[in-house]
C-alpha cells in the first residue's frame, strides 16, 4: 500500500467508485432512527464555487457520512436556488439566457461539490426554476391567498434602480440594494405581500423550541420587534399663522401615537409625524409647506434602515401646528422628522427628550423644550437622557415617587376612561413584499377579470408557465417584463369566462426556497408538493448549515411557510429546521494600490482595488493587502479545481476542518494546507507499517491482549473514538482533528516500540481508518482496501466506545498542606478517601510540614487531589 498521501494516484478513482456503486442514495430503512443533513439552497448566480463555500459543505458532509455510519438513514440532498435576482442579474450581466446559464453553473458547482466527495443524494436534486418545483411553489401561493395570507396593495415600495425591481425591507442593507449595492429609493406601486405579520408572535415565541445561534435568534426577535405599550389619540387644536399668530383650530383633526413608555408623557414637549403621514398637508400652515415638503423628498430618498440608523442626523420641520397634551393641558408643536416611519407603529409619536435619545438628538438641534419627568430616584440628577425602564416619576407633583410600571398601569386605565385609547402591542415586523417586476421568477397565479376582480388560477390549471423570452431584461416602468407579452398576458377570467389579463408579477426567490426542504422529501411527485408520509418521517431537518446573512430573510420566511402548511393541515411541526449552524467565511489576501496624488476614494475605501498581477508588477512600498470575504468582484478566489489539483481533496477538507472553530472565520493559507498534507503523510506511513502485522480477525484476539502496553494503546483508541464522535455532534470538527493527530503520534509511537500484541495494533489501525472516513473518505477508503476489507468505509459501523478501555491504572493524587503541594500519591483509580488520608498522612514530606500543627480536616477531590487544613 501507499505510504503515502499521493491523492492523484487513487482520489479520483474512489469518487468514480462511489458514482458507480450509487453510494450515496438515501436509504429508508424503517429499522433505523433517521438524519436529515442539509446545506442552504445556493443560487446558481456564478461561473463556479471558491473554496470559501465549502467551508460550509464539507463540514455538513462530515457530519451526515458520520451518521450514516452510525446506522441512521441518512437524507443529504441538494439542489439549487435557481430564480430570481442574483441569477438575472448574472445572466444581464453575461448576456445571456438566464435558463441555460443556470443549468450550466449549476453543472459545474455540481461537478466541484463532487469534486471535494461530498456525499450528495444526486437522485433527489431540485431546481426552482423547473416547472415541476415552482408548480408547488405555485400553489402554496394559493393556499395563502385563500386564507387570506396574500394580498395586493399599493404601497411605497424600495426600489432598485440598478436591478430595477422592487424590494422587501428585508433585501435593503444600510439603505443598498442587497444584491449590487445601489441606493434604493421609493417607488409607488401595486405589490403583492405576504401577511406575516398574522404570524408575529408564534414566530418570537417557537423560538424557544429550536436549537439555534442565540445572535440568529436575537437579529429575528429584534427584526419581528415586539413592544408592549398604549396607543392613544392627540388633538391637533391650534395652527401657526404667516404672522406669527397661533389660532385654534376647529374640527376633528387628530392623530394617534404609539408609546412604550407612557409614564413620561408628562415630559411630552412636543409631537412628530413621519413625512408620510396622511395628515401632514391637512395641518401644515401654508407658509410651512415648502419646508415640510423638503423633508418628505429628502426621507423619500433614505431607506428606512438609514432613517433609523444610529448616530445619523436627525432632518425635521416645524408644521406650524400644535397638538394638546390631555395629561398635561399644553399644547406641543408638531414636527415632521425622517426618524419617524409611517410603516412603525401609528406613524406618529409624542416626543420626550428627557427619556428618548433620539428624541433628545432633535430637541437639542431644534431648540425644543427638555423636561425630566422620570429618574432613578427622587431628587436624582440623573445624566440625560435617562431612557431606563427602571424607576420613579418625578413629576408631576401628585405623581412624584410613584414607581414607573404602576405609572404605566394607573395610565392605561387614565386612557380607557377618558376613551382617548389603551393597552397596544406593536411589531417592527412589516408584511412580506413578495412581487418583483422582473422575469426570472415563479409567475403569480392570479388573473385580473374587470368583472370578477382578481381570481386564483384553479389548481388543475398549474403551472402557469414562464414563457420562454429572448429578451428579459427589467423594464425600468414598474412593469415586469411578462407585461410586454400579449400570449402570455391576455386570458379567459375562470368564473366567468370573460377576457382577463394575468398577473405580470413573478414572486421573488425567497418564495421558493421557502419550502424546498419539504421537496427534497418527495422530489419526483406530480400529485402533491410532497407526501404527507415522506415529510412525516423527514422532516423537521435535523441540522442545517449555512450563512447568518439570511436570519431575517430566508430563516423567517421558511419558518412562516412552515406554520400556514401546518395551520392548513399539510405537516405536523411547526418549525423546520430544529439545529442550526452558521459557518465562518474563508478570507483570502487582496490586493489594493495606495492612492496616487489627486485620486479621490469613495468613503470607506483605503486603496484602489488591483488584480494580483498588478501587484506583482508594483513597487512593495505602493501595495498593500486586506483579508476579505473571497469573491469574483475582489478577483481573490481560490477554486475547488486549483486547490484539489495542488493539495488533493481530503488535504482541503482536513485544512478547512482544522484550521479553526466552525462558526470562525479562516484566513486562506498554503502553508497550513501543508499541514493537513503532512498530517495524511503521517496516516499513510503507521498504516503502512502496521499492514503487515494487521489481523482481520482481531476481535477475536483481542481479550487476551492484556499487557500494559497494550492497555495504553486501547485506552488511546477508545479515548479517540469518545472524542471523536462527540465533536462531530457538537461541530468541533478542528477539536475531532487534533485528536486524530493525536491518536495517529501515540499509534506511531506504540508501532515504534514494538511493545504492543498484533491484535490491539490492528484493532487501533482500523478504528483510525474508520474514524478518518467523514473526513478524508477517498483516503480511508484506499487504506481500507490496502487492508484487504471489501466494499467502502461508509458502510462501515463507526467505532463504538469501550467505557471498560477507558478505566486508567492509576492516578496521581496532588498531595497538598494548607493549599501547599507538599507531596503526591500514585493510586488506582476510585481509592477511598480514608485510604488516602492514611497515605497522606504517612508522607514524610506531609509530615514534615505538618509538624507542630492540628490536622482540622481533610478534603479530597476524587482521583484528582488532597488537601489537608491545619493549624
Amino acid at each position: 500500500m501507499l505510504s503515502r498521501y499521493e491523492p492523484d494516484r487513487f482520489e479520483a478513482e474512489w469518487r468514480r467508485r462511489w458514482q458507480e456503486a450509487d453510494l450515496f442514495r438515501t436509504v429508508e430503512e424503517p429499522s433505523r432512527p433517521k438524519f436529515y443533513a442539509l446545506d442552504f439552497f445556493p443560487y446558481p448566480s456564478g461561473a463556479g464555487l471558491s473554496v470559501g463555500h465549502l467551508r460550509n459543505y464539507i463540514p455538513t458532509d462530515v457530519l451526515a457520512r458520520a451518521k450514516r455510519m452510525q446506522g441512521f438513514n441518512v437524507l443529504h440532498p441538494m439542489g439549487w436556488d435557481a430564480f430570481g435576482l442574483p441569477a438575472e442579474n448574472e445572466a444581464i450581466a453575461k448576456g445571456r439566457h438566464p435558463a441555460p446559464m443556470v443549468r450550466e453553473y449549476a453543472a459545474t458547482y455540481k461537478r466541484q461539490q463532487n469534486l471535494v466527495g461530498i456525499s450528495y443524494d444526486w437522485s433527489r436534486e431540485i431546481n426552482s426554476s423547473d416547472p415541476s418545483y415552482y408548480k408547488w411553489t405555485q400553489y402554496i401561493f394559493l393556499i395563502l391567498y385563500k386564507r387570506g395570507l396574500a394580498y395586493r396593495g399599493e404601497y411605497a415600495a424600495n426600489w432598485c434602480p440598478q436591478c430595477l425591481t422592487v424590494l422587501a425591507n428585508e433585501e435593503v442593507e444600510g439603505g443598498l440594494c442587497w444584491r449590487c449595492g445601489t441606493p434604493v429609493v421609493k417607488k409607488a406601486l401595486p405589490q403583492w405581500f405576504f401577511k406575516i405579520t398574522d404570524y408575529a408572535d408564534r414566530l418570537l415565541d417557537d423560538l424557544e423550541l429550536i436549537d439555534w445561534p442565540e445572535g440568529i435568534k436575537m437579529m429575528q426577535r429584534n427584526w419581528i420587534g415586539r413592544s408592549v405599550g398604549a396607543e392613544f389619540d392627540w388633538a391637533v387644536v391650534a395652527q401657526e399663522q404667516s404672522n406669527g399668530d397661533v389660532r385654534s383650530l376647529a374640527g376633528d383633526l387628530k392623530f394617534r401615537v404609539f408609546t412604550t413608555r407612557i409614564d413620561t408623557v408628562f415630559g411630552a414637549t412636543f409631537c412628530v409625524l413621519a413625512p408620510e403621514h396622511p395628515l401632514v398637508e391637512a395641518i401644515t400652515a401654508p407658509h410651512r409647506l415648502e419646508e415640510v415638503r423638503a423633508v418628505r423628498e429628502r426621507a423619500e430618498r433614505a431607506s428606512e434602515q438609514d432613517r433609523l440608523a444610529e448616530g445619523r442626523e436627525k432632518v425635521g420641520a416645524f408644521t406650524g401646528a400644535y397638538a394638546l397634551n390631555e395629561f398635561t393641558g399644553e399644547q406641543v408643536p408638531i414636527f415632521v422628522a425622517d426618524y419617524v416611519l409611517m410603516g412603525y407603529g401609528t406613524g406618529a409619536i409624542m416626543a420626550v427628550p428627557a427619556h428618548d435619545e433620539r428624541d433628545f438628538e432633535f430637541a437639542q438641534k431644534y431648540g425644543l423644550e427638555i423636561r425630566r419627568v422620570v429618574g432613578s430616584a427622587v431628587g436624582a440628577e440623573d445624566e440625560l437622557p435617562y431612557v431606563a425602564s427602571e424607576g420613579v416619576m418625578l413629576a408631576p407633583e401628585d405623581w412624584v415617587g410613584v414607581p414607573c410600571e404602576e405609572a404605566k398601569e394607573r395610565l392605561y386605565q387614565i386612557l380607557e376612561e377618558r376613551g382617548l385609547g389603551g393597552r397596544k402591542v406593536n411589531y417592527r415586523l412589516r408584511d412580506w413584499l413578495i412581487s418583483r417586476q422582473r422575469y426570472w421568477g415563479a409567475p403569480i397565479p392570479i388573473v385580473h377579470c374587470e368583472k370578477c376582480g382578481m381570481v386564483p388560477v384553479p389548481e388543475e390549471d398549474l403551472p402557469v408557465l414562464l414563457p420562454e423570452v429572448d429578451r428579459y431584461q427589467p423594464t425600468g416602468t414598474g412593469e415586469s417584463p411578462l407585461a410586454a407579452i400579449p400570449e402570455f398576458v391576455n386570458t379567459n377570467c375562470q368564473q366567468c369566462g370573460g377576457p382577463a389579463r394575468r398577473e405580470t408579477d413573478t414572486m421573488g426567490g425567497f418564495a421558493c426556497s421557502s419550502w424546498y426542504f419539504l421537496r427534497f422529501c418527495d422530489p419526483h411527485n406530480d400529485r402533491e408538493p410532497f407526501s404527507k408520509e415522506k415529510v412525516e418521517y423527514w422532516m423537521p431537518v435535523d441540522c442545517y448549515v449555512g450563512g447568518a446573512e439570511h436570519a431575517v430573510m430566508h430563516l423567517l420566511y421558511a419558518r412562516f411557510w412552515t406554520k400556514v402548511l401546518h395551520d392548513e393541515g399539510l405537516v405536523s411541526f411547526v418549525e423546520p429546521f430544529s439545529v442550526l449552524r452558521n459557518q465562518g467565511m474563508v478570507l483570502a489576501p487582496t490586493p489594493y494600490r495606495k492612492p496616487r496624488e489627486g485620486e479621490v476614494l469613495r468613503v470607506g475605501e483605503e486603496g484602489i482595488l488591483i488584480s494580483r498581477e498588478e501587484a506583482e508588477e508594483l513597487p512593495p512600498d505602493q501595495v498593500f493587502y486586506k483579508w476579505e470575504k473571497m469573491s469574483k468582484s475582489k478577483g481573490n478566489v481560490v477554486t475547488p479545481d486549483e486547490a484539489v489539483e495542488k493539495y488533493g481533496a481530503d488535504a482541503l477538507r482536513v485544512y478547512e476542518l482544522f484550521e479553526a472553530p466552525f462558526e470562525q472565520a479562516i484566513q486562506w493559507s498554503e502553508e497550513r494546507v501543508q499541514g493537513a498534507i503532512r498530517f495524511l503523510h503521517r496516516v499513510f506511513r503507521v498504516l503502512a507499517e502496521i499492514q503487515p502485522r494487521y489481523r482481520p480477525n482481531w476481535r477475536d484476539e483481542i481479550g487476551a491482549a492484556d499487557s500494559s502496553a497494550d492497555r495504553d494503546l486501547r485506552r488511546a483508541t477508545h479515548a479517540a473514538i469518545a472524542k471523536v464522535r462527540e465533536d462531530i455532534d457538537r461541530f468541533a470538527f478542528n477539536t475531532a482533528i487534533a485528536a486524530l493527530m493525536e491518536f495517529t503520534n501515540t499509534l506511531t509511537e506504540a508501532t515504534a516500540k514494538g511493545e504492543v500484541s498484533e491484535a490491539t495494533l490492528s484493532e487501533a489501525a482500523e478504528t483510525l481508518i474508520l474514524l478518518l472516513s467523514p473526513f478524508a473518505p477517498h483516503s480511508a477508503d484506499e487504506v481500507w482496501q490496502a487492508y484487504g476489507k471489501e466494499g467502502f468505509t461508509l458502510e462501515q459501523p463507526f467505532p463504538e466506545v469501550e467505557e471498560s478501555c477507558l478505566e486508567a491504572e492509576s492516578v496521581t493524587i496532588v498531595v497538598q498542606v494548607n493549599g501547599k503541594v507538599r507531596d503526591s500519591l500514585v493510586v488506582k483509580p476510585g481509592t477511598a478517601q480514608s485510604e488516602l488520608e492514611s497515605l497522606a498522612l504517612s508522607s514524610e514530606k506531609v509530615k514534615r510540614a505538618l509538624d507542630g500543627k492540628q490536622v482540622v480536616r481533610v478534603v479530597v477531590v476524587p482521583d484528582k487531589l488532597l488537601n489537608v487544613v491545619a493549624k
